[in-house]
């Protein structure tokens, strides 16, 4: 996600800008119960489960088929509920590979380098940087950055993060093609003052309003505008098996923008709090925005999220102009009164230099007019959503799913997907002591649908139930329903009364304070692992860990130290997981505790996980399991990175309560997941310089794997030296062709 911290500049610098040393949402004004005060509470009662904290994850998994597992504790039963049809669209892979007992390639070292360094034996390759031509005709990227904004509607975007490969035959989804692919990735947010040509400029305004006064140019504004979003990239094996090359002018490459028009759908849709002046029905806006982390559908639609969209728009002085309950929903995600917007300024540039209708307009909330349908009041509610693209369908417009909830959705992952039962997709809100949600589909699995699109879409992600999750002191957690007319989510409220599930949903997080849900750390990338079925969370880090009485030292946070000088706090972060009761992702109840603390490993007193060099990391934030069970492991990091980059990691967890319990340098115990070694979570690649490691997926064959490079520095991805940095995918593949990994796994029999 974008967190501007050490390494990562905010997305428009220029020396009248004092931004903080990062920008992270804290909106949260409820004292709903803090996640570290009920892991404290709860591993001060918890014991040993039977099994001890000698057992490695090859005596759990080593002798396990792909997906499904059976478990000795019956309350945390993690079988898939389903055979092999139901495992068709969890697993889009060919082969039998099962899970390793070990990782057995050899670790990558520590680099603060300005290049990117792989494992022995396989080769990383950088494609598709930013400002690369999708069709013939568009010229070439140049450093001088003189491209034309309206350009970057056929160019790759900028900051490339979350990304899906869907297999292809002929011009269908095959979920185990190889050859031919459709790559579908992210663009989270741009890099201002490295996109212009003229840097990061600013019009002086004496005149106008407050949040007027700094008024970005047009072409740049419209620029960035095309640089988010999403690009559909047709890639074809190369000749030689190794990789693969774009098709240049494919009939399905094309970018989806912060100014394509996109469909609302859901409970939401037609609400009278998303119509604006330029859809007075309330079914479509105009864009996705900064988008983050990504999922796969089982039916094989990609699934965006919209994550930091409050740092596009801006507000002026209006609450005098709305209720007390319509000014609190803009408040509870963050948009105050005289909020400028994160340095973007999209709605600062002249209106006469528009060349649609309210070209900027539209990204300014404040409500100026009589009715909403006279300004964009409402446009900030039509952003926040998972959105649902077909990229077999270059005309399809995007849908948002509404009934998913709006908030900060950083990834969405769903569980392994069974015949005759529902849909189930899991995601985290990213901001500072917000929430963890899933959503249950009303309707029930079939495989008929996988590589229906958008229809699919409408049957499994429109009608269903949003949960938030409660995480109690004894180990067990709830699912609470936001649902109307349920647990207070009516018009009885006194903060912001709730008149129907349209107004549950598009403010997700009041409705989810009302629940008493429980405040987490910026819950950032979700993955379930195809072999036990459980969920993974990264939590990256919180410099406020015991700095604020909010925040106090306790067993799940127990680390508050002065790293190097820095100020005290919680600066690695950490991943929790939980397994469903009876191993059903729709049930209402689940156990949970922590898998791994991060940590650098000469920090003795604080590497509650037994990390060493060859394995220790900081801010974990992409996650992602493979189909074979392999989990990997992005960071995001500001606090190491004068010993490290950025990385990507492989790991094999055991499960939910296979650890012990230690006493910190802080006097705090705590309950951790199985002691890191280096046959279970290993350092596979460390990026360039300055960088965020982020967006990962692997095509069917296991043969390939791609994962995203953010914000690099000095001029990596240039087009020549000293060039501007660029953005880019990374290709990885073994140098000798073989899968991913191949060392760690025993070769299938022949016959």
């Amino acid at each position: 996600m974008t967190i501007f911290n050490n390494n990562n500049k905010a997305p428009s610098i220029n020396a009248k800008q004092n931004l903080a040393a990062d920008i992270v949402e804290d909106s949260n004004p409820t004292d709903n119960t803090e996640f570290h005060t009920i892991v404290s509470q709860r591993m001060n009662r918890r014991t040993v489960l039977k099994g001890g904290t000698g057992l490695t994850a090859a005596a759990f998994f080593g002798a396990l088929p792909l997906t499904g597992c059976g478990n000795d504790d019956s309350s945390s039963n993690n079988g898939n509920g389903g055979g092999a049809k139901g495992d068709l669209a969890a697993v889009p892979a060919s082969g039998d590979l099962t899970r390793p007992e070990a990782l057995s390639f050899t670790a990558v070292a520590h680099s603060t380098a300005q290049q990117m360094s792989v494992a022995e034996g396989y080769k990383a390759e950088m494609i598709l940087p930013l400002g690369t031509p999708l069709i013939a005709g568009v010229e070439d990227w140049k450093d001088n950055r003189e491209q034309s904004a309206e350009s970057f509607e056929q160019r790759m975007g900028d900051n490339h993060d979350g990304m899906w490969f869907f297999g292809k035959d002929g011009s269908q989804y095959n979920p185990k093609a190889s050859d031919s692919g459709l790559l579908v990735m992210n663009h989270e947010y741009v890099n201002s003052d490295k996109l212009s040509p003229f840097g990061y400029k600013i019009i002086e305004d004496k005149n106008a309003a407050p949040i007027f006064q700094e008024q970005r140019l047009a072409s740049d504004v419209r620029r960035e505008v095309n640089c988010h979003g999403v690009a559909v990239v047709e890639m074809q094996r190369r000749t030689d098996g190794k990789g693969y090359e774009m098709v240049l002018g494919s009939k399905f490459n094309r970018r989806i923008t912060s100014a394509t028009e996109a469909e609302i759908t859901g409970p939401v849709a037609g609400s009278d709090l998303l119509k604006t002046k330029y859809d007075p029905t309330g079914t479509k806006t105009r864009g996705i925005n900064n988008n983050c982390g990504a999922g796969l559908s089982p039916w094989g639609t990609y699934l965006t999220t919209e994550e930091n969209f409050l740092g596009v728009f801006g507000r002026g002085q209006d609450a005098s102009k709305l209720t007390d309950a319509q000014n609190y929903g803009r408040e509870r995600y963050g948009a105050k009164e005289d909020f400028a917007s994160w340095g973007y300024k999209w709605h600062t540039p002249p209106a006469k230099d528009a060349k649609i209708m309210d070209e900027f307009a539209r990204w300014d909330m404040t409500a100026v007019g009589a009715t909403a349908l006279d300004d964009y009041r409402n446009g900030f509610n039509t952003f926040g959503y998972i959105t649902e693209i077909d990229p077999f369908d270059p005309t399809a417009a995007p849908r948002k799913r509404s009934a998913l909830g709006r908030f900060a959705h950083e990834n969405c992952a769903f569980a392994p997907v069974a015949e005759g039962k529902p849909v189930v997709f899991y995601m985290g809100d990213d901001s500072r002591g917000e929430y963890i949600y899933k959503f249950v589909s009303k309707a029930n699995w079939s495989n008929s649908d996988i590589g229906r699109g958008l229809s699919a879409g409408d049957k499994y992600m429109n009608d269903g139930t949003l949960y938030v999750a409660i995480f109690n002191a004894d180990g067990s957690g709830q699912w609470r329903p936001l649902t109307h007319g349920q647990n207070g989510l009516d018009t009885t409220n006194t903060v912001l009364p709730f008149n129907d599930q349209a107004e549950v949903l598009v403010f997700a997080r009041a409705a989810a304070d009302v629940l008493g849900a429980t405040k987490m750390d910026r819950p950032e990338w979700v993955s379930v692992s195809p072999v036990t079925g459980e969920v993974y969370v990264t939590l990256t880090n919180n410099k406020y860990r015991g700095t604020r009485d909010d925040q106090p030292v306790d067993s799940a946070n127990p680390r508050s130290y002065d790293n190097r000088g820095k100020a005290r706090g919680n600066d690695n972060g950490h991943i929790i997981r939980w397994a469903e009761k009876a191993g059903d992702h729709a049930a209402t109840s689940f156990d949970w505790d922590i898998y791994l603390f991060a940590a650098p490993s000469d920090l003795s007193a604080e590497n509650l996980s037994g990390l060493d060099n060859n394995n220790d990391l900081s801010s974990p934030d992409g996650l992602y399991f493979d189909p074979r069970g392999v989990l990997w492991i992005q960071t995001d990091d500001g606090a190491y990175t004068d010993t490290t980059n950025c990385m990507l990691l492989a790991a094999l967890p055991g499960k939910v309560n296979d650890g012990a319990i230690k006493t910190t340098s802080a006097g705090q115990s705590t309950r951790l997941g199985m002691q890191a070694n280096e046959q279970n979570i290993k350092r596979f690649f460390v990026g360039p310089e300055g960088c965020e490691v982020t967006g990962i997926t692997m095509t069917p064959d296991f043969k390939t794997l791609f994962i995203n490079i953010q914000h690099p520095g000095n001029a990596w991805g240039a087009a020549s030296d000293g060039g501007t940095p660029r953005s880019a995918t990374v290709m990885i593949t073994k140098e000798d062709g073989d899968v991913i990994l191949a060392e760690s796994f025993a070769k299938p029999a022949t016959t």
